[in-house]
């Protein structure tokens, strides 16, 4: 099968990004809008951005008129954000907030959700994760033109990490249970785990 991009629809390229890319992590992001109302929503362009400074990248899609979520608009207003990463034991909870809730709703009340105070920014964040990154924004890069996505990359000031899921140093991921997304309503737990150590380039003999 061979694809050409500029021949197809939206709606197909989407489709078609999200059932390769796959398994994809979840940023359950909190952010703080207008009245202090605490907004909840998952994001699964989300990934590793960089070590050193630590920062993390979160795309966020513009709605249609190039009309940037709530998130986006309250991580540009406050320049902060908390990330807070999915497992098994909240996944129905990240799925319920994911909800089209207006401006003035927070997903955090509607859902029941509760908060915690975070150590280096004002965000709050959710007490059904075990593990949360709190962010600074960093920059913000548009994409598209009219711009389709706000890609927010965020520099990690402060970690929190519940300490049955750290030791020595290392996440036991069987134990944190991450939950990731596949296409259409699917997502995937972590599966079976198998170890490749990384070669090393040896130069042939003279």
């Amino acid at each position: 099968m061979e694809i050409a991009i500029h021949e197809i629809e939206r709606q197909e390229k989407y489709k078609l990004l999200i059932g390769c890319i796959v398994p994809r992590p979840i940023a359950w992001v909190t952010s703080l809008g207008e009245g202090m109302i605490v907004n909840a929503a998952p994001f699964s362009y989300f990934n590793v951005a960089s070590i050193e400074p630590m920062m993390v990248s979160v795309a966020v899609m513009r709605k249609p008129g190039s009309v940037p979520k709530d998130t986006a608009r309250n991580i540009i207003q406050t320049g902060e954000f908390v990330v807070n990463m999915v497992d098994v034991h909240n996944v129905d909870a990240v799925n319920q907030t994911s909800a089209d809730y207006p401006q003035e709703i927070s997903e955090v009340e509607a859902v029941g959700l509760e908060i915690a105070p975070s150590v280096r920014v004002k965000v709050p964040r959710l007490r059904a994760s075990r593990i949360h990154f709190e962010c600074k924004l960093q920059q913000i890069v548009e994409l598209g033109s009219p711009t389709t996505s706000d890609l927010i990359i965020g520099e990690v000031v402060h970690v929190h990490v519940a300490d049955e899921l750290y030791h020595a140093g290392r996440i036991d991921a069987t134990a944190f249970a991450p939950v990731s997304r596949l296409a259409g309503h699917t997502y995937a737990t972590l599966g079976e785990q198998f170890d490749r150590p990384r070669p090393v380039y040896e130069p042939p003999v003279k």
